[in-house]
C-alpha cells in the first residue's frame, strides 16, 4: 500500500509486537526504525526478531507505553518519515496514541511523512487531530487501514514567524 521503496525513512513502530511492521520497512530500505513495544514479552521476541536484520538498518527496541513514549522522543530531536500504529483492537487506544502523536507531531514528523493506522473498525478515528488530516480507510475483510499525513497549510501557518503589528 505504501510501495515497495521505504529507502532511507526513519521509522516508528508503535505498539510494534512482534515487530513485523517495521522489520518489513527495514527490508524495503528503512535506515532507522524505532521499535515502541509495551510488554516485555513482546519486546523480547521483536528484539531477537530485530536481530535477524543483521546490520540492514539502525534498530532501537524501546519497551514503554507508546502514548508516553512520544515526547521523550520528540525532546530527543527524534524525527520520522513513516510512522506505524497498530495497537489492540476496540480499546480507543489508536486514537489516544493519535493524539499524543498530534500533540509532538511539529518537532516529531517530517513535512512529508506519513502516519499508518490499522483498526478493526470499532476505534472511531478523528478526521482530523492538530496538523494531522485522516484519508481513507481501506478495507481488508474486518482490518481498516487509516493514513494520516500533516496539512500544509497548518504546518506552514505553525512554522512561519509571526508578524507583530
Amino acid at each position: 500500500m505504501l510501495g515497495q521503496d521505504r529507502t532511507g525513512d526513519r521509522v516508528l513502530d508503535l505498539f510494534a509486537g512482534a515487530g513485523s511492521l517495521g522489520i518489513e520497512a527495514a527490508s524495503r530500505g528503512a535506515t532507522r526504525v524505532v521499535f515502541v513495544e509495551q510488554s516485555r514479552a513482546h519486546a523480547r521476541v521483536l528484539a531477537a526478531n530485530a536481530a535477524l536484520l543483521d546490520g540492514l538498518a539502525e534498530v532501537v527496541v524501546r519497551t514503554a507505553d507508546a502514548r508516553k513514549v512520544l515526547a521523550g522522543l520528540a525532546a530527543a530531536g527524534e524525527r520520522f518519515d513513516l510512522v506505524l500504529l497498530d495497537p489492540p483492537y476496540g480499546r480507543g487506544l489508536a486514537t489516544e496514541a493519535l493524539s499524543a502523536l498530534a500533540e509532538v507531531a511539529e518537532r516529531l514528523l517530517e513535512q512529508t511523512a506519513t502516519v499508518v493506522v490499522e483498526t478493526d473498525g470499532r476505534d472511531a478515528l478523528p478526521e482530523r487531530l492538530g496538523a494531522l488530516v485522516r484519508s481513507g480507510p481501506r478495507r481488508y475483510g474486518a482490518t481498516e487501514i487509516w493514513l494520516y499525513r500533516a496539512d500544509p497549510d497548518s504546518t506552514r501557518a505553525a512554522s512561519s514567524p509571526r508578524e507583530d503589528a
